[in-house]
C-alpha cells in the first residue's frame, strides 16, 4: 500500500464524525452547539447520554484501529504511521465538517493500541489513573501522550516510536485552548458543562 493511499485511507476513516451521527439519531442535535461544541466523547458525555458518549468514544476509537490494522495487512511498517497519522488529522480535520472536528484522543488510542498494544494500554492505563486522580479529562490526556513515546522506547521498535511523538505533538496542538484553560485554573472537569 503507497504510504498517500494509507493516509488517504486513515484520514477517511478517521473522518467519520461519530459523535454528530450518535447525538442526531439519538435526537440531541448537533453536538458542536453543545458544551465545547466538540465532537467527541467527552463533549458527547455533556449532553447527560453516558452510553451515547461510551458509543463515540469506541467508535472513534475503533475508527484509528481499523486504518492501522488494514494498513498493517497491507503495506510495509511506515504505513501504519500513515494510516494512523491519517485517522488522528481525519477525526481533528473531518472535510465532512468544514475541517472543524475534535481533539483526536479516542481515535489515538486506537491507532496506538493496535499498532502497539502495550503501549496503548500503558498510555490508556496513564490516562485512567490521571483522569480520576484530576477529573480533567483534558490533562489526562496531555499525560498520556506526553508519556506513550516513553512507553514506545521501552516496549515497541522505532516506528511505533515514531508514531507515539506525532501523536503526542497533534494532541498537545489539539488542545491549545485546554492548556491555556489549566494554566489558568478554570478548565471544566468531567461531566461539568464547559
Amino acid at each position: 500500500m503507497p504510504l498517500m493511499g494509507a493516509l488517504l485511507l486513515g484520514y477517511l476513516l478517521g473522518s467519520i464524525p461519530f459523535g454528530l451521527i450518535l447525538t442526531r439519531l439519538a435526537g440531541l442535535g448537533d453536538i458542536r452547539r453543545i458544551g465545547s461544541g466538540n465532537i467527541g466523547a467527552t463533549n458527547v458525555l455533556r449532553t447527560g447520554n453516558k452510553a451515547l458518549a461510551a458509543a463515540t468514544l469506541l467508535l472513534d476509537g475503533l475508527k484509528g484501529a481499523v486504518a492501522v490494522l488494514v494498513a498493517a495487512r497491507l503495506g510495509p511498517d511506515d504505513a501504519v504511521l500513515a494510516a494512523g497519522v491519517g485517522a488522528m488529522l481525519g477525526h481533528a480535520f473531518p472535510v465532512w465538517l468544514g475541517f472543524k472536528g475534535g481533539k483526536a484522543v479516542a481515535t489515538a488510542y486506537g491507532v496506538l493500541i493496535s499498532a502497539a498494544w502495550p503501549v496503548g494500554l500503558c498510555a490508556g492505563a496513564v490516562w485512567l489513573i490521571t483522569a480520576g486522580l484530576s477529573r480533567i479529562s483534558s490533562f489526562a490526556a496531555l499525560v498520556s501522550f506526553a508519556l506513550a513515546p516513553i512507553f514506545a522506547v521501552l516496549l515497541a521498535d522505532a516506528t511505533i516510536v515514531k508514531l507515539a511523538l506525532v501523536i503526542a505533538v497533534v494532541v498537545f496542538a489539539r488542545h491549545h485552548t485546554n492548556i491555556r484553560r489549566l494554566i489558568a485554573g478554570t478548565e471544566p472537569r468531567i461531566g461539568q458543562k464547559a
